[in-house]
């Protein structure tokens, strides 16, 4: 399959949080970006567009996301959304993925390739293992959605490397740089392309003891999970004040 016109929807995992770069829009780079760059080596007819916003649950991406990337005419589009709500306290979740593969099948009626992505396996975590029975429901109706669409799947949940936390960013609910060039590579490998990417290089994590992982617990509530759930509480979105970093079709941004 030939490329040109990509356009990414979906929340922070595409739009790349956890993945810092101060010269680039929103502060982030992220897996799209990097996926976009190797496209744009191999392809010098490829074009990128990215809208997604961080924070942002699944009925929101569809209803501010689609039609505009189907205004761009993308021949190749690649969507992440409803972890946001799977987060939730109480959700329809039957419901949800029927919007989810009603926005499917408008983007292979307009003969749009799509990329999709079942959610990462939180069964090692303590926070987020409650709900893993969620998750795996969910990625479940992923890849039922994908297969009856014939689109590319990437399944987040059987990429055991993750179980790595240097995979992961100091706020334990993005990808971490490394993560993001992981998923770039993961993206490449489902879509049959040869491509030049490698894993990023890990560096070894300094070995803690109680007390200092304790210290570190409490830190990581302090700075990142205590902010999430008021966030939550008071119906406020990390993404509220910000834009889709790439939101026309552009050759893909370069990077050293």
């Amino acid at each position: 399959m030939s490329f040109n016109r990509y356009v990414a929807l979906g929340d922070s995992f595409t739009e790349g949080v956890g993945d810092p770069d101060a010269q680039a829009p929103n502060g982030v780079r992220g897996w799209a970006d990097r996926f976009a760059a190797e496209m744009g080596r191999i392809n010098p007819d490829f074009h990128y567009a990215n809208l997604a916003i961080r924070g942002r649950k699944m009925r929101p991406i569809l209803a501010e996301q689609v039609a505009p990337a189907l205004v761009l005419r993308p021949d190749l589009v690649s969507i992440y959304a409803g972890a946001n709500d799977v987060l939730r306290p109480s959700i329809d979740i039957d419901a949800l993925m029927r919007d989810l593969d009603r926005a499917i099948g408008m983007f292979k009626a307009a003969g749009t390739h799509v990329v999709m992505f079942t959610a990462f396996d939180p069964g090692i975590s303590k926070i987020f293992g409650q709900v893993r029975g969620r998750f795996a429901i969910y990625s479940e109706y992923v890849r039922e959605i994908a297969e009856s669409h014939q689109t590319t799947l990437v399944d987040f949940w059987r990429l055991r490397d993750y179980h790595d936390s240097r995979l992961w960013a100091q706020d334990r609910m993005h990808m971490s740089s490394a993560g993001h060039q992981r998923m770039a590579i993961a993206v490449l490998d489902a879509l049959g392309k040869n491509h030049s990417l490698e894993p990023l290089e890990l560096v070894d994590e300094p070995v803690l003891s109680r007390a200092e992982q304790r210290r570190a617990n409490v830190t990581w509530v302090s700075e990142y999970a205590g902010p999430w759930v008021k966030r939550r509480l008071t119906g406020v979105s990390s993404g509220d004040s910000l834009s889709p970093r790439w939101p026309t079709l552009q050759r893909p941004p370069e990077f050293v």
